[in-house]
């Protein structure tokens, strides 16, 4: 199960900028906030 789009609205705000001014850029932060709750789900190391 994903974060919806409301959901994602929320907390969206609260998240870096995805370009920084320098290092590379980042990944999709709703695809890594997902990975996380799904970790945290399904309790995997």
């Amino acid at each position: 199960m994903s974060s919806t789009d409301a959901q994602w609205a929320r907390i969206e705000p609260l998240l870096p900028d995805r370009a920084p001014k320098r290092g590379g850029r980042w990944r999709y932060h709703r695809q890594v906030i997902d990975a996380i709750a799904f970790k945290y789900r399904t309790g995997t190391p």
